[in-house]
C-alpha cells in the first residue's frame, strides 16, 4: 500500500537522537496507528510497548533482535517484527525511510 485514505496525522514531529531519526503518527478510522518516518546513518536502540512490524520503504540497515546473536541486514522493500516490550538496536546505515505499525494483542 503506498497510500493512506481516511487517516488522522499528527502534524508535531516525534524527534529522537538529536534529530536523526523523526516520525509523524498517522491514526486510522479503526483507532489502530502507524508512524512515517526517516532515520538518519547511525547506531540506535529502541524500546517497544507495543508489538511492531517495521516496513522499511527505502534504505539499509543492520538490526538486532531480543534473543538473537546475529545482526540482520535489512533493505529497502523489507520489513522485521518487534515483540511488545523489548528492546532491539539497528546501524543504520543508508538514509532509511520507514513505516512502523503498531500490533494490538
Amino acid at each position: 500500500m503506498s497510500e493512506f485514505e481516511n487517516v488522522t496525522v499528527v502534524k508535531a514531529a516525534n524527534v529522537y537522537f538529536d534529530g536523526n531519526v523523526t516520525s509523524r503518527v498517522v491514526t486510522f478510522n479503526d483507532g489502530s496507528r502507524k508512524t512515517l518516518g526517516i532515520m538518519q546513518p547511525g547506531d540506535y536502540e529502541f524500546g517497544t510497548e507495543e508489538k511492531e512490524t517495521m516496513e522499511i520503504l527505502a534504505g539499509e540497515l543492520e538490526i538486532l533482535l531480543p534473543g538473537d546473536k546475529h545482526w540482520r541486514t535489512i533493505q529497502g522493500g523489507e520489513s522485521f517484527e518487534v515483540p511488545a516490550n523489548a528492546k532491539f538496536s539497528l546501524k543504520v546505515k543508508t538514509l532509511t525511510d520507514y513505516c512502523c505499525s503498531y500490533i494490538s494483542e
